[in-house]
């Protein structure tokens, strides 16, 4: 018995460096998903209405997403960080652009609020 719980002990050691990176690749996977899907709805909106959205939940109200997907490193959909559109005279008239409010680094180098 002693045996078999040493051996089942050894691989799941063996098996945990494996899921962590299956885990993370994962999450990277979504948040390049979701951060290509924002950024598609926010030219729709623009191509539509001739004016950028004053805030992600304008994209709810107006239909064009059921809800602001989480963003998966941070685990909130109230973490992403807006870049916004500005005017000729520098007013920020919308959102322009999504970024990823994590400060954490990507399995390649980067940075996810770089993305």
């Amino acid at each position: 018995m002693l045996i078999v719980v040493t051996i089942i002990g050894i691989l799941v050691t063996l098996a945990q460096p494996s899921f962590n990176r299956a885990v993370t690749a994962a999450k990277e996977a979504t948040l390049k998903e979701n951060l290509f899907i924002l950024r598609d709805v926010i030219d729709q909106f623009y191509a539509d209405n001739t004016k950028y959205p004053t805030a992600l939940t304008e994209l709810v109200e107006k239909g064009y997403i059921r809800h602001v997907p989480k963003d998966p490193i941070t685990g909130s959909a109230e973490t992403w960080v807006i870049v916004p559109a500005t005017d000729e005279n520098g007013q920020q008239v919308g959102v322009f652009d999504v970024k990823s409010g994590s400060d954490r680094t990507a399995r390649d180098g980067s940075n996810y609020s770089d993305w």
